[in-house]
């Protein structure tokens, strides 16, 4: 947000509303229980998840077989479950939920404040922003060989369609009306 110049959503009052809605039809849509932080502002503004990138950086650095795992048990913390992704038993307890040994994870922990760590989620995150991200969700794809910029959730049927593939919906065996 700040490398944009862009403001949280809810910062202004009307997306801010939308969003608190259209997060309960996105949970029901994609069958995934959301349940906002009961002090947002506090927790996106004030905490940020610094600490938990810097952890999933590290992850990818040296166990990247780690990075979806955790990167769901982060936020299902977070987004479900209403529980904190900075503390470093926190982010443990995410990291062994998601099949990580306490010792590889308590050494990845360490490893955060490392400069290896850190530039390379400094160097991530320029490459985001050379792609035009602004927001998340944002992917980018390589159609013929050129980065495309994806951006939200409703992006996931144009992006199949790009791809040349079919878009079967959030949960494919669920049948679709």
């Amino acid at each position: 947000m700040h490398a944009t110049g862009n403001s949280p959503p809810a910062m202004v009052p009307n997306k801010g509303a939308y969003m608190a809605k259209d997060m309960q039809r996105l949970s029901e849509y994609f069958q995934v229980p959301i349940r906002q932080p009961s002090d947002f502002m506090h927790v996106m503004l004030k905490k940020g998840s610094l600490s938990a990138m810097r952890f999933v950086t590290a992850v990818n650095m040296s166990h990247p077989e780690f990075v979806e795992p955790v990167s769901r048990e982060l936020w299902v913390r977070i987004w479900s479950e209403d529980k904190d992704i900075t503390e470093p038993e926190s982010i443990l307890e995410a990291a062994k939920k998601a099949g990580m040994s306490v010792e590889l994870a308590t050494k990845l922990l360490q490893a955060t404040d490392k400069p290896e760590v850190k530039n390379a989620l400094k160097e991530t995150t320029a490459e985001a922003l050379k792609h035009g991200v602004f927001g998340m969700p944002s992917i980018v794809a390589y159609i013929n060989g050129e980065p495309q910029l994806y951006f939200g959730s409703d992006r996931f049927e144009l992006l199949a369609h790009q791809l040349g593939e079919k878009w079967l919906g959030p949960v494919p065996s669920k049948p679709r009306l």
